[in-house]
């Protein structure tokens, strides 16, 4: 069996592991080196470089202009938005149009169509094929026995309107009643709003 000595390697790394537990002020010691040692590492370390990568379909890149020599270090490069817009055409002021009128008319009088013993469905039937499909839906809620008006009393009139819509004014027996007529692709005209006229 090897005899221990104070001398050589073994006993030099013997005393550097020991000497952190010789005493508490000795821990305590070391824990204030390793931890320096540490914090010290981390600010040496160089930080991780941002991403440089940019969405190709929101930002274009403009390079900076002007004459380079071989070599040089390339400016900073310049992101700018890429802003696309379709801006709506405005309605072109029209004479209302007499497809419109007739439609109007024509489905105002199928409104104030509801006689004793019609069903809600046979009411509807008359007004489809002058209405929307969203003014249908509306239509589905109405009660017709609860339409006051029962006959048309004169033309239809228009006022505002444009190449694509009409506001037509139907008089009938209970007041007049205001249409909204629009130009529906590949239907033709149709009623797609009413409201009575005070």
């Amino acid at each position: 069996m090897p005899i221990r000595t104070n001398r050589g390697r073994t006993a030099v790394y013997r005393r550097l592991w020991g000497w952190p537990l010789r005493s508490p002020t000795h821990f305590v010691i070391s824990l204030v080196i390793v931890g320096a040692i540490a914090t010290g590492i981390g600010l040496l370390l160089p930080n991780e470089p941002a991403s440089q990568e940019q969405p190709r379909a929101q930002t274009t890149t403009t390079r900076p202009q002007g004459g380079g020599t071989s070599g040089a270090v390339p400016g900073p490069t310049v992101t700018t938005p890429r802003i696309t817009t379709n801006p709506l055409a405005a309605p072109v002021p029209a004479a209302p149009a007499a497809e419109a009128l007739t439609v109007g008319e024509a489905w105002a009088r199928a409104f104030v169509n509801h006689p004793d013993g019609i069903t809600a469905q046979q009411w509807l039937s008359g007004l489809r094929q002058h209405s929307t499909e969203e003014q249908m839906a509306v239509l589905g809620t109405v009660d017709p026995a609860n339409v006051p008006a029962t006959t048309v009393t004169g033309k239809a009139t228009g006022a505002n309107s444009t190449t694509s819509s009409v506001e037509v004014t139907v008089p009938t027996d209970k007041g007049s009643i205001k249409l909204y007529v629009i130009r529906v692709p590949e239907q033709g005209w149709r009623v797609s709003y009413y409201t009575p006229v005070e």
